[in-house]
């Protein structure tokens, strides 16, 4: 077996084990050398080891792998959750404890036939949503390690991404379960609140704390939901909330401001965000816009307002009796809720002023779904080490309402911001709620997947970041690389107003020239052939490689007086060429 190739999905494991053509005991291996291979991203607490494991493995031999729905299926857990004769270090070696049983959540899963593999790295006491705040090391984005994961669940997210595990568990209080998600190109679900006991789990604030799961898909995302969702006689936060029917919601609620967006790619999410919002509006299901001020005021309330001094209550007293041990930013914001003003009389006030703002939610929320970008941004993790502070607060823009709220949500990929930068949304609705979560997800990745689509090669204006990017988007367009021409072409720069390229094909001689290839539907793509102002128009271009596909070309009378440009090999480079000399 090629380690290297083997895909570590519930769904793909299963079929596998069913027709007998690999054992779980090749899986382990794999992940074990999966993860001392990569080691330095600082995934994991506890690493996975056969030490440990081999019991799980053993039991497998008495258990009817047709009956059990994982059977086999190696998990990774955080850190602040109990697995029996792991240490919980919540991230803070002179915190942790062995715990003799397991939270309830991973007993479910063991029960059903998952494999737990270790302990994953995590912001420290889960505060933070950066994946930077732990002394067991800043924990690396699976696509590009100069930016951050996402945190406090940010080893549970890298784990599956870089296939150490299946699917893993999180937490979530203020988007610690969708984040990392988003930032790894992952699913992440937060179920209702109590919908998932928290019996066994470190608390950050108790009364919002949620545990999570990342996979791969809807499938086996919505697969861990039924394992493990139902009531725990044991556990005082427990709900009996059923995930609702599979249905699709009446209609599809957008933030009627414009967002806010951040970080080195800021322009990209932007733009991502407005093709998330075009391929929303192609499923046809009815749109209506509402003000965001509800869901930022209640977000207020988590690290502005009392609900701090929850975190404090569970923590306070092991950092005071243990000065010194806790990360420096981790105890800062813990020790923000010694204020003065997070009394009593304010805490009492702001319940009630949260109560208002849950029942606008429900009234909003009935039989729809929300939908708001996972995160508006990313940074690079020097970015983080320079502000720590500000830039995790941005991070929480369009999560720190929902447990608040009441609300479950599901975080899913919506195409790239840019080549190796995934895009996330994050669905809401309200408690109880999943089943049309997943109704709604499974519907758009269906109409991405039979929406059948041209790819176009773009020269001049339409490039991103450039002013007609825009009818791009507006065409339901996806940036999909950027690439070159064979060397057979001319680029000339047209006597047009705005001046655009003009590319044109040589019979004899030419260059390559740099183009960017995007991806439309069809159906819109005659609408958008029929908008191009002369000379300008679609033909055949031909790509490096030898591909043919459409894309802009020039017709030959716009050559006339045009400015040859051929030897700056590209429309953007010949832009910088004139910005620098102005």
């Amino acid at each position: 077996m090629n380690d290297n190739q083997l895909r570590i999905t519930i769904s793909s494991l299963r079929e596998r084990y069913l027709n007998g053509t690999l054992t779980p005991e090749q899986v382990i291996q794999t992940i074990i050398d999966r993860a001392q291979a990569d080691e330095a991203k600082h995934i994991w607490i506890t690493p996975p080891s056969l030490a440990f494991i081999q019991r799980y493995l053993e039991r497998l031999h008495r258990l009817d792998r047709t009956q059990l729905p994982l059977w086999g299926i190696p998990f990774a857990v955080k850190d602040n959750i109990d697995v029996a004769g792991m240490p919980t270090t919540a991230g803070c070696e002179d915190f942790s404890y062995l715990p003799a049983d397991h939270a309830a959540v991973v007993e479910r899963l063991i029960e059903a036939g998952a494999i737990p593999v270790g302990k994953t790295n995590l912001d420290q006491f889960a505060t933070g949503l950066v994946g930077t705040r732990s002394p067991y090391g800043e924990t690396h984005n699976s696509l590009r390690p100069e930016l951050i994961s996402g945190g406090s669940s940010s080893g549970s997210a890298v784990a599956v991404a870089l296939g150490q595990a299946a699917f893993s568990l999180g937490t979530d209080t203020a988007g610690s379960g969708r984040v990392p998600a988003a930032l790894n190109n992952l699913v992440g679900l937060k179920p209702s609140v109590g919908a998932w006991s928290i019996k066994g789990v470190v608390p950050a604030c108790e009364s919002l704390d949620c545990v999570t799961v990342f996979a791969h898909n809807l499938e086996d995302a919505e697969l861990v939901d039924q394992v493990v969702r139902g009531l725990q006689a044991d556990d005082p936060w427990s709900k009996e909330i059923s995930a609702g029917g599979d249905k699709l919601p009446v209609k599809i609620l957008l933030p009627e401001s414009q967002l806010d967006f951040y970080g080195p790619f800021e322009d990209s999410y932007r733009a991502a965000w407005e093709q998330a919002v075009v391929d929303l509006k192609a499923l046809n299901l009815p749109i209506e816009y509402v003000e965001a001020e509800l869901f930022q005021a209640a977000a207020a309330l988590l690290y502005e307002g009392p609900w701090v001094a929850e975190r404090w209550a569970a923590l306070g007293s092991f950092i005071e009796a243990n000065p010194g041990v806790t990360f420096p930013v981790t105890e800062q914001v813990l020790r923000s809720a010694t204020k003065p003003e997070f009394d009593a009389s304010s805490v009492f006030k702001a319940f009630h002023k949260l109560q208002g703002y849950k029942l606008a939610a429900s009234k909003l929320l009935q039989d729809s779904v929300l939908v708001m970008p996972t995160a508006g941004g990313t940074w690079t993790r020097e970015q983080v080490a320079a502000d720590p502070i500000g830039t995790n607060s941005a991070m929480g823009k369009y999560t720190n309402h929902c447990n608040l709220l009441d609300l479950c949500a599901l975080a899913v990929q919506s195409g790239e911001a840019e080549k190796d930068l995934p895009f996330g949304i994050t669905l809401f609705a309200s408690s109880g709620g999943e089943g049309m979560l997943f109704e709604l997800a499974e519907t758009i990745r269906s109409s991405k997947e039979k929406q059948p689509t041209t790819l176009v090669a773009v020269c001049g204006l339409h490039m991103r970041g450039l002013p007609l990017e825009r009818q791009m988007l507006e065409h339901g367009a996806d940036f999909v690389r950027e690439d070159y021409t064979s060397a057979t072409y001319k680029l000339m720069k047209l006597q047009t107003v705005p001046p655009k390229p003009g590319l044109f094909k040589q019979t004899h001689g030419g260059a390559s020239i740099a183009v960017e290839v995007w991806e439309m539907p069809l159906a819109a793509f005659g609408s958008f052939t029929a908008a191009i102002p002369g000379p300008l128009g679609i033909g055949k271009v031909e790509l490096e490689d030898g591909t043919i596909i459409p894309g802009f070309i020039c017709e030959a009378y716009g050559a006339v007086g045009a400015e040859d440009i051929t030897s700056y090999g590209g429309w953007r480079k010949a832009i910088e060429a004139v910005n620098a000399v102005l």
